[in-house]
């Protein structure tokens, strides 16, 4: 995208359509994410980031799922659910995980969104993006990304084609270009851990 579109985004960022998420191949809806926008209405403002990093997580056969061979809990509920939703946790009680319901009905898939990029909205200029700048510090981070764009519980379940958080895309984007590695943080799951299942986006710029 050219910089100069940057300010004329908000009126051409459509929702992804309702098929995006049910497909059922999880991980291939994880790598479609990358280079979609996450863009968040906040007390009358508009945030717009570029999803850089992904992880795919499948309930029917993946330890590192927390619905795991079909686990029904209060907490996994949602991820049952159609896929297009939202489904929000805590880790240690007070960090905040966006994650994106995929596949159809009882099928309990589920892409954690890892990392964005600030496009338009956010202090620093889109033009001077650079790896210690601090806008990118709080956004590089599933935790610190819900934080920055106050994400919490309360959208869990939410639809991701609402306001005020919703995900979309710009036609005549990139190719983009797909670092896929382990997931991190699940040395719970045993032999699962291995799957390549984490996917970074590495031609983020070329986006902005």
């Amino acid at each position: 995208m050219r910089k100069k579109e940057i300010g004329n985004l908000t009126g051409h960022l459509n929702p992804l359509d309702k098929e995006f998420y049910l497909n059922t191949d999880v991980a291939q809806v994880a790598k479609s994410l990358l280079g979609k926008y996450l863009i968040r209405n906040l007390n009358g403002h508009t945030f717009i980031a570029l999803i850089s990093e992904t992880e795919a997580y499948r309930g029917r056969d993946d330890k590192a799922c927390h619905a795991y061979q079909y686990k029904r809990t209060h907490r996994t509920e949602v991820m049952f659910s159609q896929g297009g939703i939202a489904y929000v946790y805590l880790i240690y009680g007070m960090y905040s995980m966006l994650n994106v319901v995929t596949n159809v009905t009882d099928e309990p898939d589920a892409v954690l969104i890892r990392g964005v990029l600030p496009v338009q909205g956010f202090k620093e200029p889109v033009v001077a993006q650079k790896e210690d700048n601090e806008i990118i510090k709080k956004l590089n981070g599933p935790g610190k990304l819900c934080k920055t764009l106050k994400i919490d519980t309360g959208f869990n379940r939410h639809e991701l084609s609402k306001k005020p958080l919703w995900i979309s895309h710009l036609p005549d984007t990139p190719e983009p270009l797909i670092e896929v590695s382990t997931r991190i943080g699940i040395d719970y799951a045993e032999e699962d851990t291995l799957r390549p299942w984490r996917f970074i986006l590495n031609n983020g710029k070329e986006f902005l």
